[in-house]
């Protein structure tokens, strides 16, 4: 493949970019359609360059081998957590908004970026809607919690839990990326305590009325334990390993990844089940956001075949100046060249598939990436979590929030306004952790 079967890819973002900005109407009534018209001209492509088997074959193997588990475990976190309400009268304050984004960037590790996204936003946004200046909330709310607050954990992001399924270690990435991410993620806090306090003196002081009289409650708590039956499905599907598999068109199914899928859907409906309607209408809870995330990334999990086919092609490939960009003549990997290009291509190709091309790219052996190149196997891991945040399709967290946020009446920036004020904060950081002997990671 050359790059012009790239083209229903770039279009399909392009039409994200551009959709809600140029005709809102319609993309907001139609953008299933318009992503699934790209689909269709991506695998009309394949058909015409390989044939109908191999069409078939490449699009069982990205929606039901990729896409399926990806989107059932946002559907049951998204579920899970939209039943936990934390209700009382918090105000947008420099301080609780700073309270929250900190509490929200430790949990993403532990429960991950969705499920610590969808349990704080909320009470985020319900905090700041009288503010007339509350979107930087959202940012960086965005950038911390849905982002760079998971990079400690093969739970906290996608790209992780791909590089634990091939073999690197569980504490593997607390141990080597602990400094950087504090590194950031402080910088980032300290960045945010001062715009929301010079946003938060301008504004005028009836922004908030009244004096906080009802306390800060959690309810729903029963769906925490349901929060840990996820991590729990999560852990045994990577350790339990029965050697048994389904071959559905060359896609091989296995039956631990299987089973993780049916038992994350049965714990949605659960939460559906046990958790009060009332909980869930005070969180303002409706499916609209997870039915956008669903719709748009199906179309991109399909898009993205002759772009990720172009990439394994290696040398041979469309994409052979990649390799030879990312290594020494001698076979040595440049690590800084490693950061940056999975940083990038992560921010708008996804960065669970990303870091696997990468990962592949820089050889593959997890004993070496973990040991000898450890350097390596870090910037690519920062690369994937940190620069997902640059754009509203680099984690599915993202969109889904931008979601949530618009449909409680913040005005959010359109795809490239984001993508300025997330390049904004973060590319000086990321120059920072390139420089800085302090993170001696890149080199």
């Amino acid at each position: 493949m050359r790059w012009p079967f790239a083209l229903p890819f770039v279009g399909l973002l392009l039409s994200i970019a551009t959709g809600p900005l140029l005709f809102p109407r319609v993309w907001h009534h139609h953008y299933g359609k318009i992503a699934a018209a790209w689909s269709i001209v991506t695998l009309v492509s394949i058909w015409w360059l390989a044939g109908g088997t191999a069409m078939l074959a490449a699009v069982t193997h990205a929606l039901l081998a990729e896409y399926l588990s990806f989107i059932v475990l946002l559907f049951a976190l998204y579920t899970v957590a939209g039943g936990i309400v934390v209700s009382g009268d918090i105000r947008g304050t420099p301080l609780s908004n700073t309270v929250i984004l900190a509490l929200g960037t430790a949990m993403a590790s532990i429960v991950g970026t969705t499920g610590a996204s969808m349990i704080l936003v909320r009470p985020l946004i319900r905090a700041n809607l009288a503010r007339p200046h509350n979107r930087h909330v959202v940012i960086f709310f965005i950038i911390l919690v849905a982002n760079v607050g998971g990079a400690l954990s093969p739970l906290g992001d996608p790209p992780l839990f791909v590089g634990f399924l091939n073999g690197v270690d569980f504490f593997w990435t607390t141990r080597s990326l602990w400094l950087q991410t504090l590194i950031v993620a402080g910088s980032l806090l300290a960045i945010f305590v001062v715009i929301d306090a010079w946003r938060f003196r301008g504004e005028r002081a009836g922004a908030f009325t009244g004096s906080s009289s009802a306390p800060i409650r959690v309810r729903g708590l029963l769906n925490i334990p349901l929060i840990a039956a996820i991590v729990g499905c999560i852990l045994l599907s990577a350790s339990w390993k029965p050697g048994i598999a389904v071959d559905i068109i060359g896609t091989h199914l296995e039956l631990q990844n299987l089973v993780r899928d049916a038992m994350l859907i049965v714990i949605a409906l659960l939460s559906l089940w046990l958790t009060r309607d009332e909980h869930r209408e005070a969180n303002g809870f409706t499916w609209e956001p997870i039915r956008e995330v669903a719709k748009l990334f199906a179309a991109i999990f399909v898009a993205i075949i002759p772009v990720l086919a172009m990439l394994d092609a290696g040398k041979d490939g469309a994409f052979a100046w990649l390799l030879s960009a990312v290594t020494e003549p001698n076979g040595t990997p440049k690590e800084v060249a490693y950061f940056w290009y999975t940083g990038l291509m992560s921010a708008f190709l996804d960065n669970a598939p990303t870091y696997l091309l990468f990962f592949k790219l820089a050889g593959g052996n997890v004993d070496n990436l973990m040991n000898a190149l450890s350097g390596t196997l870090s910037a690519i891991s920062m690369g994937a979590v940190y620069m997902g945040a640059l754009t509203y399709i680099g984690n599915a967290p993202n969109f889904m929030i931008a979601a949530i946020a618009t449909e409680r009446g913040i005005k959010m920036p359109s795809f490239f306004g984001y993508l300025l004020i997330a390049s904004s904060v973060l590319v000086p950081l990321f120059l920072l952790l390139t420089l800085l002997p302090i993170a001696p990671v890149l080199h």
